[in-house]
């Protein structure tokens, strides 16, 4: 891997992410890239502390043994991940094992180039020793069973807003998904009635009361109630503006970072100083509200009032908009009363489900919107990312059939060009035979004509009004806001000369931009900006999903190679005509603009295309190698403008998807 190569990949680890390219030069020399296979042990436990590792691709478990000599697993690390810090730092013998449990690739920086590292560059310093100090969290209280732990506060500004739950859906879904131990918290003040333990069907709760009148040193772990559902539940009585309360909460929190991976819980909507005090011990704050303009504007004044008054920091605040009330105004109107993004939305659940939905009801929309959040917060989001490729494009509809067939959870969707095309139609909810359907409008070659408009070539030949027809045809006036999985289009900036990633505004917008090939369609102009096709700069978008912290990413590379893109354009240069040009002839029309057409299709168009194509693939290769997975289906015999041949493309994405089927869901799984 040559050092440009390593660069790249470097700024793209989150743990990088924003030093100087000055920081970078010196992570650059200072590191190695590492290959270890498949059940390579990196580290052993009770070894010297050697080197700081980053997980680049692959899988990395950590392990250590009990007294018994059984291996415990402690956790699962992917891509991002950087281990062996604790004891780099602390100068003492590993505590755990770390095993590649299939082929990684790992960032190594050796003992003495991170003592250089942490010198020159103190960001890291800072963020390491937080770090630190969350791991060894209550370390002599009892033995260390996990690797890390978040504590995460579901709140509202006013009661009826859905918290309790969200937070046991939450909870349910995190403990599925991470596969990981949760518990939620249920704090009460004591004239309230705990509702969570009927919910888990545990019966009458045993609870802890937190006021100055309880004994602080009865353990905790005796107020436990395991649920048959995954989860556990330790129900709370508090006293408001009593600072002992707090205190002994603090006291209960740092031993079960011990013993739980994330720790829930749901506070009461009150603003006395007990509540303000547990919010500030927790890692995140969900705080809920209806889209009504009376809730967000409570909402808006909750939050102002954390960041302002009780100086909490914005990055932990996470709105989330339930829709239980009927949204009287658009998405837009519900931003500018916020004042801050909404971190996601859950829509209404329906009036005959249950409350446990996660269990009950897994297909629901309120379902699959938690499940979303919960693999977020749990570090295991999992990216499709479509490439570009016209009608080689058609092969990613054969990949999301696979994908809706095996249910494989997709989280977020990213495309380029075509790619943003499909991805568009996916993200709405439209079915991969129902987006298959839509290419039957050209079921012929001569139907292309349907999209094609003519221009004075002043910045390309197509003006893309049929182009912007089509599109509205299809998606309407849906905005990003309207998708039903979250979605990203990858355009290029022309000024700028890099991607820009659109995630707001009409879809039509986003896919104009991200589909005008320079040269053969006019650029357009987003606002201020003037847009190219997304595939000049991103081919293969998997680094707009990396920016955002998506650590699972599958990738469908449609772009031929580069041998055989130069062996089809020597072809056109000798004037061989593929089958879409022959039968296209037969039926041209007279005249000087059939003439024009003619030269056109099979001349400029063709060469422009190809001869991007060749950069293309180089590029689209390199951002592969930040892919856990890509899928390259075998396009040969096919030729891009081939739009009616739309099911044999599907099929050899299917082809492609199925072949790969075990390393996808060991992927997902992990």
């Amino acid at each position: 891997m040559n050092s440009k190569d390593k660069e790249f990949i470097i700024k793209e680890l989150p743990f990088f992410a924003g030093l100087s390219k000055e920081d970078l030069a010196i992570i650059n020399t200072r590191s190695e890239i590492v290959e270890y296979r498949k059940g390579q042990v990196i580290y052993e436990e009770k070894s010297n502390p050697s080197a700081f590792y980053c997980i680049i691709s692959g899988r990395v478990q950590i392990y250590t043994n009990d007294k018994t000599g059984e291996r415990l697993i402690l956790e699962y690390l992917h891509r991002g991940k950087y281990f062996g810090i604790i004891s780099l730092l602390t100068n003492e013998p590993h505590s755990v094992t770390s095993l590649a449990i299939n082929d990684c690739v790992i960032l190594v920086i050796k003992k003495s180039d991170f003592d250089f590292v942490l010198k020159n560059i103190p960001q890291l310093a800072i963020d390491l020793s937080r770090t630190l100090s969350r791991r060894l969290k209550r370390k002599d209280i009892h033995q260390k069973k996990i690797f890390e732990s978040t504590v995460v506060s579901v709140f509202s500004s006013y009661s009826q807003a859905g918290k309790t739950v969200y937070a046991l859906n939450l909870a349910l879904s995190l403990s599925r998904e991470t596969h990981k131990s949760v518990i939620i918290l249920d704090i009460l003040p004591q004239d309230k009635t705990h509702t969570l333990p009927q919910k888990l069907e545990l019966g009458e709760p045993r609870v802890f009361d937190l006021s100055p009148s309880t004994d602080v040193y009865i353990p905790p772990k005796d107020y436990i109630a395991q649920s048959k559902f995954g989860i556990d539940l330790c129900c709370f009585y508090y006293q408001e503006n009593n600072d002992s309360c707090l205190k002994r909460l603090i006291e209960v929190l740092s031993l079960l970072v011990n013993d739980y991976h994330y720790i829930i819980l749901d506070l009461p909507a009150a603003m006395d100083r007990s509540i303000i005090s547990m919010l500030n011990q927790s890692d995140l704050i969900h705080i809920l509200s209806s889209p009504d303009p009376v809730d967000l504007k409570r909402t808006n004044n909750l939050i102002n009032r954390l960041k302002t008054d009780f100086n909490f920091d914005p990055q932990k605040i996470k709105t989330i908009i339930n829709e239980y009330k009927l949204a009287k105004i658009g998405y837009g109107d519900q931003l500018e009363i916020l004042g801050q993004e909404i971190f996601a939305t859950i829509p209404k659940i329906k009036f005959d489900s249950g409350e446990r939905l996660i269990i009950d009801d897994p297909d629901c929309e309120y379902s699959k919107a938690i499940r979303r959040i919960s693999r977020q917060l749990g570090d295991c989001l999992v990216g499709l990312v479509l490439g570009v490729g016209v009608g080689y494009g058609f092969c990613h509809i054969g990949v999301l059939k696979v994908i809706e067939e095996e249910k494989i959870p997709i989280d977020i969707i990213a495309g380029s060009s075509i790619g943003s095309l499909i991805a568009s139609l996916w993200a709405i909810g439209k079915s991969s035979q129902e987006i298959l359907e839509i290419t039957r409008e050209f079921r012929e070659p001569k139907h292309i004509w349907g999209l094609i408009d003519i221009t004075f070539p002043r910045f390309g030949f197509i003006k893309g009004n049929k182009l912007r027809r089509f599109l509205k045809k299809h998606l309407g006036d849906k905005t990003f806001y309207d998708v039903k999985l979250p979605l990203k289009i990858i355009a290029s900036d022309v000024r700028r000369k890099e991607p820009r990633i659109l995630d707001k505004g009409l879809l039509v917008d986003a896919i104009m931009a991200s589909c005008s090939m320079p040269g053969v369609f006019a650029p357009f102009k987003f606002k201020e900006e003037v847009l190219f096709d997304g595939g000049v700069t991103n081919p293969l978008p998997t680094e707009s999903l990396m920016q955002i912290g998506v650590k699972k990413i599958i990738a469908v590379n449609v772009t031929p190679s580069r041998e055989d893109i130069l062996r089809q354009l020597a072809r056109l240069k000798e004037g061989i005509i593929p089958e879409h040009a022959a039968s296209a002839r037969k039926s041209k029309p007279f005249g000087w603009l059939g003439r024009l057409k003619d030269i056109f299709k099979f001349n400029i168009v063709d060469i422009i295309f190809s001869s991007v194509e060749v950069l293309q693939s180089e590029v689209a290769k390199r951002e592969g190698e930040l892919a856990d997975i890509v899928l390259h289906p075998d396009t040969a015999g096919l030729f891009w403008l081939e739009l009616h041949r739309a099911d044999e493309f599907a099929r050899r994405g299917e082809i492609e998807a199925r072949n790969n089927l075990d390393k996808i869901w060991q992927l997902v799984n992990e």
